[in-house]
């Protein structure tokens, strides 16, 4: 798919993965609509990519509410005409106790934004992009999603886990829709997130804290072209793109989902 001229629609566009593929895609000549809960990043996002000659708008969206997930399409198709490419990109941490010791309260909302937010936006996103005879999805995942695991926060893990086989799921609709879905599993990576600290990992033991700490983390802007190639290239669809600093990107082998439903 050609991004020039599509419409875009990047959550978490407030910060990191999702600002520098905000910007990117608008540097590829797509209108862009930045969804995130946090008005004042989803705005400095816009104004970075209008300032840089871009188009570009922001929504605010709860991606683990119904209503807003619904919502946020339905401004992109209001304010631009349609929806061809959606980077479910949103995602949080949880707090500082690990499990199975953190209350629930702790541990839910990685579940809710992680995997819920990543359903329900591909889901009314591939409502619209039927409208407009097929689109692009990316979803943002993790490394720990893979078969690496993630002890000092397994919910983490799972939430993304369920994420890389969402996408794996999905991948007959390249041929009934004209839809492709693939995932990026990357390692750590320097937003806001990953700066503030890795909640759990402090708690495990002061070694693997410092490990974190002294990793070269990769840079957003590298996502945000591997969300470039995923969009670009026709032949993915249900696909994982594994991103390690310092390594070749590496696409995962992952089961076809219609081969054990016999096609």
């Amino acid at each position: 798919m050609d991004i020039k001229d599509k419409v875009a629609l990047v959550t978490g566009g407030g910060s990191g993965i999702g600002a520098a593929t905000s910007l990117r895609l608008a540097k590829e000549g797509a209108s862009v609509v930045v969804a995130d809960v946090n008005e004042e990043g989803g705005r400095d996002t816009v104004t970075q990519i209008e300032s840089n000659g871009g188009t570009a708008a922001f929504v605010r969206a709860d991606v683990t509410d119904v209503k807003d997930a619904e919502a946020m399409i339905a401004f992109a198709k209001d304010t631009y005409g349609g929806l061809d490419i959606l980077h479910n990109n949103a995602g949080i941490l949880d707090g500082p106790d690990r499990y199975p010791d953190a209350h629930p309260a702790q541990w839910l909302p990685v579940l809710e934004v992680n995997l819920r937010g990543v359903i329900l936006g591909t889901q009314y996103g591939i409502q619209a992009m039927k409208e407009r005879g097929g689109g692009a999805i990316v979803n943002t995942a993790s490394m720990a999603g893979l078969g690496f695991g993630y002890p000092a926060n397994p919910v983490y893990a799972a939430s993304k886990g369920g994420v890389v086989l969402f996408t794996a799921s999905l991948a007959p609709l390249k041929e009934s829709d004209n839809i492709r879905v693939n995932c990026i599993c990357p390692g750590v990576v320097n937003t806001p997130m990953a700066t503030a600290g890795v909640p759990g990992l402090a708690a495990l033991n002061k070694e693997a804290a410092a490990f974190v700490e002294s990793l070269k983390m990769i840079e957003p802007e590298e996502i945000a072209d591997i969300v470039v190639q995923f969009i670009t290239d026709d032949s993915l669809a249900g696909r994982a793109m594994m991103a390690r600093n310092g390594r070749e990107r590496e696409l995962v082998p992952l089961p076809d989902a219609r081969e054990w439903a016999g096609r």
